[in-house]
């Protein structure tokens, strides 16, 4: 059984090139000062998790570059980056490498 659930859970999104899909990770919900912010005052998250990587950019050579994120990596990306999209009632983000600003290193 938990390998059906498994495949429930499995990203059916396989992204193209130099494209890349992107988990947003949640808005804060607190300021550093603690307090509380309501859901219509919460900035658009600008950090998230990649899930899923493409194969790399196709060169004029016939070969692909190596893209630079990997599946796992937390990342920064900008305010207006890549295409939202839903899947599963999941909302996901698919940009190119390009759009993405920096890994977050822990």
């Amino acid at each position: 059984m938990a390998k059906e659930k498994d495949k429930d859970n499995e990203l059916k999104i396989r992204p193209l090139d130099d494209r890349v899909v992107v988990e947003p990770l949640e808005a804060e919900s607190k300021t550093t000062g603690g307090i509380l912010l309501p859901d219509s005052a919460k900035e658009k998250p600008q950090r998230g998790r990649v899930l899923a990587v493409g194969p790399g950019k196709l060169l004029d050579s016939g070969k692909r570059s190596e893209l630079s994120v990997n599946k796992g990596d937390e990342v920064i990306y900008g305010r207006y980056a890549g295409n939202d999209v839903e899947v599963n009632t999941k909302e996901y983000k698919i940009m190119r490498e390009s759009d993405i600003l920096a890994k977050v290193v822990k």
